[in-house]
């Protein structure tokens, strides 16, 4: 029970040191806000804010569906053809460890439709631990469950959908949950290099507004959103990974 509570205690005394500090060192809010400012600057302007949170969520969603999509047929089908494999790894690495900082100005030019260059460049960041942890947990099906499908006559697909990907179910949800963070991160990115391009959307534009006029409690208000976003998305798939494992567990 302490250590479910130590978290928020925690948030609880760094918050109020930080206003503290503020207050008994009298930095300007325009230096650095505290957080009663903060709270202030979001009141004062939760409209956009509202609505830049709800752009970015839907190019999120957007970008995880898609990343869970390619993600998982990729995996399979390297796990079903080791040539497929070794023709696709090196170049899922390749794109993974590409800024999308350096894609996202040609994917802008390219594909010239705001939403969709969002989604692509969030993809591009949230695809990749998906397809490794499912293409490891295929990979590490059981030998001796393999032998016995083999043996009952199974075919390649039959032992991939019927044994590898339920067993590799665990692999496939903690990569989805690190996804879904990550879906969030490539999003804001995204944003930031499209509200340089003209292409304003999402709370990375309210934070490069805010910056322009110099509003940093509200920069910090955005900041805060994103933070808050992050975490409930990560726990929500990871409540989603419990109740999918616990149901298979009892099947």
């Amino acid at each position: 029970m302490v250590e479910s509570l130590a978290p928020y205690g925690f948030g609880a005394l760094a918050l109020g040191g930080w206003q503290g500090a503020v207050w008994a060192l009298h930095v300007p809010a325009y230096v650095m806000p505290g957080p009663a400012d903060i709270v202030a600057a979001y009141i004062d302007a939760h409209a956009v804010l509202d609505a830049g949170l709800v752009a970015t969520l839907a190019v999120t969603g957007a970008a995880l569906l898609a990343a869970t999509l390619l993600g998982l047929v990729l995996a399979l089908l390297m796990a079903a053809s080791p040539l497929f494999r070794a023709a696709i790894q090196p170049w899922a690495v390749i794109i993974q460890v590409t800024p999308v900082v350096a894609l996202a100005p040609f994917i802008i030019i390219w594909v010239n439709q705001p939403f969709a260059c969002l989604v692509i460049c969030a993809v591009i960041v949230a695809f990749f631990p998906i397809l490794s942890n499912t293409a490891a947990g295929l990979a590490a099906t059981p030998p001796d469950l393999l032998d016995l499908f083999r043996l009952n006559g199974a075919s390649r697909w039959q032992i991939l959908f019927q044994l590898s990907l339920p067993y590799a179910l665990p692999d496939f949800l903690t990569g989805l949950r690190i996804s879904g963070t990550l879906a969030l991160v490539g999003a804001v990115v995204a944003e930031f290099v499209a509200g340089s391009g003209g292409f304003a959307s999402g709370l990375a534009w309210q934070i490069i507004e805010a910056s322009y006029r110099l509003e940093i409690p509200r920069m910090f208000a955005a900041l805060v959103m994103l933070g808050v976003t992050g975490i409930a998305i990560y726990a929500a798939l990871g409540l989603l990974e419990r109740l999918l494992l616990a149901k298979r567990n009892r099947a």
